[in-house]
């Protein structure tokens, strides 16, 4: 199968294989759509099993950028980038500087910023080779994008609440978060602070006895808090979590997380409609880290970026009730809101 032939190709309008001899990166760049701008997307490093996963991976996560920075109305199109290899013992200095080489030689279609698996410290070294990087540290009110992200998806998470369960607050519902990532984390501390009770999972049990002891969180495995009894299931790790095995085992009335591309196939978004399941789509709720970064990026005022970033909370109000109006689910409704922008 060629790249060209990959289901989800859809019409990028550019994709680089990198290689870097000295350094050992392999890495793929996927630019999905300019229209509004240049393209912008984290870089995610991650152990592939082989390329042709690691490019489908790029692929879905590039045009998911594209839907996200429409839906938060951003100058920008929508990239991503991968390297494939372990980020707890793979990553040099030289192996981030080669990605910034890569990414000049660009330039300026495609702009990076850290993901799953790189840093602040990460974007440093990829920014001695380029200047079409964000996420960077030493100045106020740039660097770690994850508190942004927490915040829009808290939010989200209200504004789903208030239209499935009818209630504003988030006081006494159980919220159960898959992945105590950077991002996971932090919004399991905003929700313990709003006074949500949690119910926690991640591959590395460290994360969640901190949890547990900081938030007096209970304490699953990764699968089985899929079927935990919450109000609230929030994906927060890696994509594809709700598919054919897992949704018929939801017992929660919401999913809203952070995690990217959520859903297996577009189909489950209907499914979890006729399930009676409230969907807030990933790419609407998870967009605070990009409304920072690209914030960063074009010097716009740090105190700016909060007002955008609370924001996603009406914008799923209106995704939500697109879809009820419509008849249809909300994965298409903000799909259909969003191809409403693209330039």
């Amino acid at each position: 199968m060629s790249l060209f032939e990959l289901p989800d190709f859809d019409q990028h309008e550019q994709v680089v294989f990198v290689s870097d001899r000295n350094s050992g990166l392999r890495a793929i760049i996927a630019i999905h759509h300019t229209g509004r701008g240049p393209a912008m997307g984290g870089c995610r490093m991650w152990p592939y099993a082989d390329s042709v996963t690691a490019a489908t991976d790029a692929l879905r996560l590039s045009r998911g950028m594209t839907y996200k920075n429409a839906m938060a109305g951003l100058p920008i199109g929508g990239g991503k980038a991968v390297i494939i290899g372990d980020s707890k013992t793979a990553k040099t200095p030289a192996l981030f500087a080669a990605l910034g080489k890569a990414i000049d030689q660009l330039g300026g279609r495609y702009i990076t910023a850290e993901d799953v698996g790189t840093s602040p410290a990460d974007m440093q070294s990829v920014h001695q080779r380029t200047r079409f990087v964000a996420g960077l540290e030493g100045e106020p009110g740039r660097g770690d994008p994850s508190p942004a992200t927490a915040l829009g998806v808290r939010v989200g998470i209200e504004a789903a609440v208030q239209h499935q369960l009818g209630v504003d607050r988030l006081q006494g519902l159980t919220v159960a978060i898959q992945g105590l990532g950077h991002v996971g984390f932090d919004l399991a501390r905003q929700l313990h602070e709003a006074g949500a009770r949690l119910i926690v999972a991640d591959i590395d049990p460290s994360r969640t006895q901190r949890a547990a002891e900081a938030f007096g969180a209970r304490i699953s495995s990764v699968d089985d808090i899929v079927a935990a009894e919450a109000e609230v299931f929030a994906p927060c790790a890696l994509g594809a979590v709700i598919n054919p095995s897992s949704l018929p085992r939801l017992r929660c009335k919401v999913v809203a997380g952070a995690a990217n591309n959520q859903l297996a196939t577009d189909d489950l978004g209907e499914q979890l409609r006729e399930a009676g399941i409230l969907y807030a789509p990933d790419y609407v709720i998870n967009a605070g880290g990009i409304i920072k970064v690209c914030a960063e990026y074009y010097r716009e005022p740090a105190d700016s970026v909060e007002g955008r970033v609370l924001a996603i909370k009406q914008t799923l109000a209106e995704v939500f009730a697109t879809a009820d109006r419509e008849g249809i689910s909300t994965r298409l409704a903000a799909d259909r809101m969003a191809e409403a922008r693209f330039s």
